[in-house]
């Protein structure tokens, strides 16, 4: 019994106290900081206690936001504003590729006409009473054609609005998954590198796509076929102890992660860095090749007809300066029909983005396989559907790139590629 009197204590009416505890003053409430708050319990002498008086000391956490809250609101407004640029960007992108392919067609239609105009006014100088006119008028439109070629052919407006296509679904891409992780995420687990990783996606659409026409246009005609790049590039990570992955065994305690499918990828990373990426860089050359070839040819066609256009009408030389006139423009304007109207520049614009678009695959297989604790790296059931997709293949295809990661396979006897999309 005398054990649980002191349980008892708490339960008891107010008698068991002295009356002269009702004089004393009323401890003051606690404020909300990290204050200690002490409650002191007077037994009567009747209960013999070890201790004379019972503490009780009680902390309460505080009910301010902690700074870690506050950190984490102040990143998800920062997203906020990153994801209202990203559509921003968007809608800019979007404007000016229309615009730009509007060039691209008035432009190609405009120094037809003038080109085929002359070309009728030179045939037509020899046999009419104004001789002088006529081959002057041929000549001034020649020269323009051949002007107006050069500039075109210096900006490539097809490449231009292929350029900001690709641009505006890249930056809506962006603000999609950063909607997406606004509303999936919550102020504490939102932290500065997730900002600092949205800013650096930022910073390579923008270097990738830029806006302006001059200066800060990219170059046309690169002297080297790369990839385009519109990601950034990962920082390197802090090595981990890895983990080892059970072949058949379940990959629930290993994020998703087996060693069949880290084969899988690293065969599909093999015949993509051997096969899908070298197809697109090889064609890239062989288009540039040509389109840098027209460049050159339709200026000085259209620029020879103008100057054989001078000699019209004169003795001997008037005969052969008047077919030369004709001659060059017609094909001028067929260079021309050829390198805009075949869009060109965009082709070449579209398979450096496809070889792009390999090379971000591949980088991101690396990534997962580079890091060796599998609970950092992405779901492995997730991340294989997602490549799944973007190779335009089913899960089950996957299988068969298994092998392809065996040493014995050589690159040259890999016939099949890894994409079907592209």
């Amino acid at each position: 019994m005398a054990a649980l009197q002191p349980q008892r204590l708490f339960l008891a009416q107010s008698s068991f106290l002295p009356s002269t505890s009702a004089a004393r003053p009323r401890p003051r409430p606690c404020r909300t900081g990290a204050a200690t708050c002490r409650a002191a319990l007077r037994v009567p002498s009747g209960i013999h206690m070890a201790q004379d008086n019972l503490s009780l000391k009680l902390d309460w956490i505080p009910a301010s936001p902690s700074a870690d809250a506050d950190g984490g609101s102040v990143s998800i407004e920062k997203l906020r504003a990153i994801a209202d640029a990203a559509a921003d960007r968007a809608e800019m992108h979007d404007i000016i590729g229309r615009q730009r392919d509007n060039w691209n067609h008035l432009l190609l239609h405009s120094t037809n006409s003038l080109t085929l105009a002359a070309s009728v006014m030179a045939a037509l100088a020899p046999a009419a009473p104004g001789v002088v006119a006529l081959k002057a008028s041929a000549g001034v439109l020649l020269a323009s054609a051949a002007v107006t070629m050069a500039a075109v052919n210096k900006i490539q407006p097809s490449q231009l609005a292929e350029e900001q296509r690709n641009a505006t679904r890249l930056w809506r891409e962006l603000e999609r998954d950063l909607r997406a992780a606004l509303a999936l995420g919550a102020p504490a687990t939102t932290t500065k590198d997730d900002v600092q990783e949205a800013m650096d996606r930022v910073l390579a659409l923008d270097a990738a796509y830029p806006l302006p026409l001059l200066p800060g246009m990219l170059e046309k005609f690169p002297k080297a076929v790369e990839p385009a790049r519109w990601w950034p590039r990962r920082r390197a990570a802090q090595p981990k102890r890895s983990r080892s992955l059970g072949r058949r065994g379940s990959a629930s305690g290993n994020n998703g992660w087996t060693q069949d499918l880290e084969e899988e990828m690293r065969g599909i990373l093999r015949v993509i860095k051997a096969k899908d990426e070298q197809e697109f860089l090889r064609v890239g050359k062989l288009v540039l090749n040509l389109n840098r070839g027209l460049a050159v040819a339709g200026p000085a066609l259209a620029g020879t007809a103008a100057l054989a256009s001078v000699f019209i009408g004169s003795g001997e030389a008037g005969a052969w300066a008047s077919g030369a006139a004709v001659l060059g423009g017609a094909l001028a304007a067929a260079v021309n029909t050829v390198e805009h109207g075949g869009q060109m520049g965009m082709l070449f614009e579209l398979l450096r983005n496809c070889a792009g678009f390999y090379r971000k695959i591949q980088e991101d297989i690396e990534a997962n396989l580079g890091e060796p604790d599998v609970e950092r790296r992405e779901g492995g059931e997730v991340f294989a559907t997602k490549v799944a997709l973007k190779l335009g293949r089913s899960l089950s295809d996957l299988k068969q790139f298994r092998k392809m990661a065996s040493p014995s396979v050589r690159d040259e006897d890999i016939e099949e590629f890894a994409g079907k999309l592209f």
